[in-house]
């Protein structure tokens, strides 16, 4: 099925389908393929943001992407796929809608892929928190899996059942597991940002709170290197800079970046939990967003670092955005767009 020869490139020409194309990261990867010789499809819902999208000569299949119809009809000639799509947690998304786009999707797509007689490589993104809290940093891709949401459990079901499939099936893939993604544009990192913005930079519980970062252009770059190295054959890669950082050292550098004093404040976290549980047991019933999450609580408790020499090693991949720089960068780009 796949092709016997190392391209060091995407086939010239080949047809593409990327999932998530409208999200923070596909838009990215969609610039990146569609500046390459490629025919480029996504597929996106009639109510995705396609804004600052309309340079691309993409072609748009609309509908949802856990919609059989709307992958078969997506899936014909497709080469390669890069699965990016994904349920970000947002208050009122129902747990099977977690499933639909996370699990259903991936079975949907490889079962078409194996189908295509020209397909070369299904490039599915999972995330490293299918690991869980890092007990014993740092963990790598045979750390066991230890789901801690339902976010995080149905991307370890997805990327388990893709694993097991592609076995059976002899579908050519790779996954990567990325790191926390960030860069110019970025809204799910932005509150970092605002608080190192703020008066004080608010900490909760005595841990480290590590977290491993990576770069919008270097995590997309990862993806393509992934679609035609040969030694990303049937391999799982965490993606993320080699060094993780204390969240207190990002709010530094931000601080720093803005020009603004850094004034860490240190809080019990406990309190928090239980104002946390009591909000959401509050507002839950009553269809409202809490103002406080036990999973925001534990967000400061939890550690999240990781060695990422594999693929340094298996593919010869090196980031290009240290995490300083990246940070320094992003924080330029929120303070001249006026999200800071």
């Amino acid at each position: 099925m796949t092709s016997l020869v190392s391209p060091e490139s995407l086939l010239p020409g080949a047809t593409v389908l990327v999932t998530g194309g409208t999200g923070f990261t596909g838009r990215v990867l969609l610039r990146k393929l569609c500046a390459m010789d490629l025919k480029v499809r996504a597929i996106a819902r009639a109510t995705s943001a396609r804004e600052g999208l309309e340079d691309l000569p993409v072609e748009w299949i609309t509908g949802q992407v856990y919609d059989p119809a709307v992958v078969a009809a997506a899936m014909g000639g497709v080469q390669y796929i890069f699965h990016v799509a994904a349920a970000f947690r947002t208050p009122g998304i129902e747990d099977e809608e977690y499933r639909r786009v996370h699990v259903d999707s991936t079975r949907l797509l490889a079962q078409e892929a194996v189908k295509q007689p020209a397909f070369e490589r299904f490039v599915h993104v999972s995330t490293v928190g299918v690991h869980g809290h890092i007990a014993q940093p740092p963990a790598d891709e045979t750390t066991p899996f230890h789901p801690g949401d339902i976010y995080q459990e149905t991307k370890a079901e997805a990327e388990s059942w893709l694993h097991a499939f592609a076995k059976a099936q002899a579908l050519p893939y790779t996954v990567i597991r990325p790191a926390a993604i960030y860069g110019p544009g970025d809204r799910r990192l932005l509150k970092v940002f605002r608080m190192a913005a703020a008066p004080v930079f608010i900490l909760l519980g005595r841990g480290k709170c590590l977290y491993h970062l990576i770069h919008v252009e270097d995590l997309t770059a990862a993806f393509i290197r992934a679609a035609w190295h040969p030694n990303a054959l049937g391999e799982a890669f965490i993606c993320g800079n080699p060094e993780a950082t204390p969240l207190e050292t990002m709010g530094r550098i931000i601080a720093d970046e803005l020009h603004h004093p850094f004034r860490p404040l240190r809080l019990p976290v406990t309190p928090f939990f239980w104002a946390a549980a009591l909000t959401e047991g509050i507002c839950r019933p009553l269809k409202l967003s809490p103002p406080l999450y036990r999973r925001r609580v534990a967000f400061f408790t939890k550690d999240r670092s990781f060695d990422t020499q594999k693929i340094c090693r298996l593919l010869d991949f090196h980031v290009q955005w240290n995490t300083e720089e990246g940070l320094r960068s992003t924080t330029r780009w929120y303070r001249e767009n006026g999200w800071l």
